[in-house]
């Protein structure tokens, strides 16, 4: 825990000494207004545990890690514009505070101090870095374009759904790990199997987003329950639900979708009763724990002793039973 919590320190203390640039303060005040809304530090702190595997200076390579957590704040700027989103972090989105054209600029010059940053690794590691970086944010904004067509398709099979939350979330996770390996001068197999844990488990995470989204205790949640339902988001479990329902549990499932005026309590609580009755829940559930599963059978490869995973091991885990 103590390591953990000096790792947070680090790249807390990172990211406020990251100025990004100066004029005009309106492209850069956003950046910083964005980095300094918190969250769990999640994919920086992968790379520092992933580099740890091997190493024990972390903090050398904690501006890199704070590299991934820019870019990861660079997707969530440019997807809050395309979601219309008011709020990030329970605080005004960077394009209501300010406006669209700022938001998609300040993002832009943002993912170019990505690269910034990236600049002081050494050389012989730098192009390694670049390539495994560059095929992530391709995907990543694959996984996004991919998301939005949804919204406008009328089926989605759960393979299109999977593969497009491994692209849009999962595959950063796993650049994360595979970045803190790089750096570490880690066996290329263990460099693939840290990836594919991260990717995995990052599946799994997003799964239980799903899960948790229409299911989770508001009070620990953070955010509205039922959302996903309310804006009949495609997501894994309206997928089985809808592959599933029949008859009379298939109308009602149909109407509530068809529905443009409603009471979102009542919208909320009609289609989970009609996933309870499905078995979605259980059908969720089974999922993510087979991508946890394929994720920790991955780490299990990586060449270090067991021991020497612990920590990381332990972080993911937390992570996984966490309620909102």
């Amino acid at each position: 825990m103590q390591q953990l919590k000096l790792y947070l320190s680090l790249l807390e203390k990172e990211i406020s000494k990251q100025k990004y640039g100066k004029q005009p303060a309106s492209l850069y005040e956003p950046i910083r207004y964005l980095m300094s809304l918190g969250g769990k530090r999640l994919r920086p702190m992968l790379a520092l545990l992933s580099y740890s595997l091997y190493k024990n200076d972390a903090k050398t390579i904690v501006p890199y890690a704070v590299a991934v957590e820019a870019f990861h704040n660079f997707t969530l700027m440019h997807d809050d514009i395309m979601d219309k989103a008011p709020l990030r972090r329970g605080k005004q989105t960077v394009h209501e505070k300010w406006n669209v054209n700022t938001a998609i600029l300040s993002g832009d010059v943002m993912l170019v101090k990505v690269y910034d940053m990236f600049l002081g690794i050494e050389p012989e590691k730098l192009k390694v870095v670049l390539k495994a970086f560059n095929q992530c944010a391709a995907e990543v904004c694959e996984g996004q374009q991919w998301d939005m067509e949804f919204e406008t398709t009328d089926k989605v099979t759960e393979e299109q759904y999977i593969n497009m939350i491994r692209l849009k979330t999962a595959v950063l996770l796993g650049f994360s790990l595979e970045l803190g390996a790089i750096l570490a001068d880690a066996p290329e197999e263990d460099r693939k199997a840290l990836r594919e844990f991260g990717t995995n488990i990052g599946i799994g995470f997003q799964l239980k987003d799903d899960l948790l989204d229409a299911y989770a205790d508001p009070e620990k949640f953070g955010k509205q329950v039922g959302g996903d339902i309310i804006a009949n988001k495609k997501t894994f479990l309206l997928i089985k639900a809808r592959e599933k329902a029949q008859g009379k549990t298939k109308k009602q499932l149909d109407e509530w979708l068809s529905l443009r005026k409603f009471n979102k309590n009542k919208k909320v609580a009609g289609v989970r009763a009609i996933y309870d009755d499905l078995g979605v829940p259980a059908l969720t559930e089974k999922k993510i724990d087979q991508f946890f599963r394929k994720g920790f059978d991955s780490l299990e490869k990586v060449s270090v002793k067991p021991e020497t995973r612990a920590l990381l091991r332990g972080y993911a885990e937390a992570l996984i039973e966490r309620q909102s």
